[in-house]
């Protein structure tokens, strides 16, 4: 368990020292080209002598794209450093159809990076969902890979039952085993840090709260007593069995549908989210989504954590810590995020795509 406080240089050194499973250096030949177009590779990370192969795999998803790579391998890098057991640990990357780096080339690229890591790359039709997106508040919220997460029940083999879902701009700093073991009680679908303290009408228009069909949504929630609260989806725990059961899928989409015609909010893929789900979550302790570290989504300013410990720390909002590395003006904070960052070049450079499909 971990209490950041003000010292951030004291956390900075810390950190390192938690992973329990076993790491070394690779030493495998199988490798692109000396660079791996900017990033090094990772340590190798080994289960524990405590560890079973037969216990049960977490099942974590992620988006991949080039935009966010740098993001997501630090992700990436983060679960597996603080994981105890990181053979029993499964990713699967949904990568974009028609982003500049093809699934085959992120594949490959992951592999390098990752010499033992337990991962497949699913390919996100952008037709699925691209008639349903409406203008957000930002440009980048607008992009068809965010909502990817509508559709993991249909996307991840029938058989995969439950999985984390993590946003790329997020690092944890303890075993995500504790997050995965979390129970969902009264038949919930998913579960979520709930910040009840938040404006919620904030998240959705005069249209939308001037309609009084469309406000009965809010009436009550399935708990008694229970009031729609706001949850971020950058971090979930999904029982994939009961979301495909409920075709939650669809209640999503039709909330999208009522957007394209009626305006009833303003951010991305975060609001369909809240009307099917708010007031309806198994409320998991804060400590798992220390979000908003990003700033907001017009300026992107320095943000300091909330009060209480810290599982996972989430750069939500327009500032990326690797953006800021690269134009010298970190926030304290993202020197927490920089110890997990693989990219051992100064400033991001777009990767040579064109060169990436000569090579594979």
């Amino acid at each position: 368990m971990f209490h950041f406080r003000f010292n951030f240089f004291i956390i900075f050194i810390s950190l390192p020292s938690l992973c329990l499973g076993i790491r070394s250096f690779p030493t495998t030949d199988d490798v692109i080209s000396d660079d791996l177009f900017g990033f090094t590779e990772s340590p190798e990370y080994r289960n524990g002598e405590h560890c079973s192969r037969s216990s049960d795999t977490v099942h974590v998803a992620m988006t991949l794209d080039s935009e966010y790579l740098r993001g997501s391998i630090a992700a990436v890098h983060s679960v597996l450093r603080h994981t105890s057991c990181p053979e029993n640990i499964f990713f699967h990357f949904i990568a974009a159809e028609f982003d500049p780096a093809s699934p085959r080339v992120l594949t490959r690229l992951v592999r390098n990076i990752f010499s033992s890591l337990n991962f497949k790359v699913y390919i996100f039709r952008e037709d699925t969902v691209i008639n349903l997106i409406s203008s957000s508040i930002r440009v980048a919220l607008e992009n068809p890979l965010n909502y990817a997460r509508n559709y993991l029940g249909d996307i991840l083999h029938p058989n995969i039952n439950r999985v984390i879902y993590l946003d790329s701009d997020v690092v944890l700093v303890d075993d995500i085993k504790k997050l995965w073991n979390i129970t969902l009680h009264h038949n919930r679908v998913i579960g979520a840090p709930e910040y009840c303290h938040t404006n919620f009408t904030t998240y959705f228009t005069d249209t939308f709260w001037s309609d009084p069909v469309l406000t009965r949504r809010f009436g009550s929630g399935s708990r008694p007593g229970s009031e729609p609260c706001y949850f971020n989806t950058g971090v979930m725990v999904m029982d994939l069995k009961k979301w495909r059961m409920g075709n939650y899928r669809r209640k999503i989409e039709k909330w999208m549908e009522i957007q394209r015609k009626k305006r009833i909010y303003e951010l991305g893929s975060l609001p369909p989210f809240l009307l099917v789900f708010a007031g309806d979550i198994e409320a998991i302790d804060h400590r798992w989504n220390q979000h908003g570290l990003g700033g907001d989504n017009v300026k992107g300013s320095c943000r300091k954590l909330h009060s209480g410990p810290v599982s996972l720390l989430h750069w939500s909002g327009k500032g990326k810590p690797w953006v800021r590395y690269d134009e010298n003006r970190p926030c304290p904070l993202d020197r927490v995020w920089k110890p997990y960052d693989l990219y051992k070049g100064g400033r991001s450079q777009p990767l040579d795509f064109f060169h990436l499909v000569l090579v594979f």
